[in-house]
């Protein structure tokens, strides 16, 4: 007689259904108005669909970070379904999705590691998992507060009152592009906002650099020692300093920097705080190119940099990854797999 499915398994299995409905919503908005971070959204929450069925260890913690996740999508493509200019939304909610984005990534490599005791042995030590797990709650949580998930702007409590919510947002998605005689002339208009803040090749990539330091003072003459050998060469710096020393602001002077910027076509800031471990360092630099999710990242993300031409690739707050005697290891020998890649200059920012 076949085994009867548990609670949680029969959770997950809800959870999945109703990301294929959000899915299919995320699809239409992508094909119709090709915003920023929806293609990604999209790619990842298929990638998130099939892992989810190979759960094998933690589901109630899979559970718990997954169960929000159709209701924030819904509310994404709501979003752009009233926006002023349909399809098209500001640098402020643009923002949001994409931290959202990072978050997805998260819960995919959490995901990913609960699916046979191999995995977690070798993917995770326990505080690692447990670190990892807290940054997906609290991406979460911050989600569902700056969509207004909890406030009922997008709610439903089963399979089916998401397949309505799907079924009317569909066809509010075919009466505005019914509407629309011009669709390019709104792709054009997303793409303005796109490049108020910063972003580059967005639909397929979440490369957000932050701003230049409005106030910057104290570590000119390491600024200046920086730009001499970046303009002469691609090298490998490390910014020293303990907290509080200036090390974030000082490489985001660099980036802001006029010779970097003439210098390099591409180039990339990734905040690594939340990085516990090679595998999340490297897919985390994955999100930030425009990489799908996968088991590990690490060839891949350097294979990227070495098709690419010359680029600036600035890790910041590395010490997570790096301080922990037991993941060290691993993210030297990453680093150093990028310290290969000859066109490739790193900065990274260490205590």
């Amino acid at each position: 007689m076949p085994r009867k499915p548990t609670v949680t398994e029969i959770r997950l299995d809800n959870i999945a259904a109703c990301l294929t409905s959000a899915l299919t919503l995320l699809n239409e908005l992508n094909d119709a108005f090709s915003p920023p971070f929806i293609q990604l959204i999209s790619s990842t929450t298929l990638a998130l669909m099939t892992a989810v069925q190979n759960v094998k260890r933690n589901k109630n913690e899979c559970v718990q970070v997954m169960e929000n996740i159709p209701q924030v999508l819904c509310a994404i493509v709501n979003l752009h379904i009233e926006s002023e200019t349909v399809g098209s939304l500001p640098p402020s909610k643009l923002e949001h999705i994409g931290k959202f984005m990072e978050t997805l990534h998260k819960i995919y490599t959490f995901i990913e590691a609960q699916q046979d005791r191999n995995k977690i042995k070798y993917m995770f030590h326990n505080s690692e998992k447990n670190t990892l797990l807290k940054h997906c709650r609290t991406g979460m949580d911050k989600a569902m507060e700056v969509f207004k998930v909890n406030t009922g702007t997008i709610a439903f409590r089963n399979i089916d009152e998401m397949r309505n919510t799907a079924e009317i947002m569909h066809n509010e998605l075919l009466e505005l592009i019914s509407r629309i005689s011009d669709v390019s002339t709104i792709i054009d208009k997303s793409s303005m906002h796109l490049n108020a803040i910063n972003l580059k090749n967005s639909s397929s990539s979440f490369s957000m650099l932050p701003s230049k330091p409005k106030i910057f003072y104290g570590r000119e003459l390491e600024l200046e020692d920086i730009m001499r050998i970046l303009k002469h060469d691609l090298p490998r710096i490390a910014i020293l300093g303990g907290g509080g020393m200036g090390k974030t602001s000082l490489a985001r002077a660099v980036l802001h920097h006029p010779d970097t910027s003439t210098k390099f076509e591409h180039r990339f800031f990734v905040a690594a705080e939340s990085a516990t471990n090679s595998l999340e360092l490297a897919a985390l630099i994955g999100l930030h190119v425009g990489l799908n999710p996968g088991k590990d990242l690490s060839k891949p993300v350097v294979q990227y940099f070495s098709r690419k031409p010359p680029c600036l690739l600035i890790l910041d707050n590395l010490e997570t990854a790096w301080e922990p005697i037991e993941s060290r290891g691993g993210t030297e020998e990453f680093l150093s797999q990028l310290t290969e890649v000859e066109h490739l200059a790193l900065i990274v920012c260490v205590p």
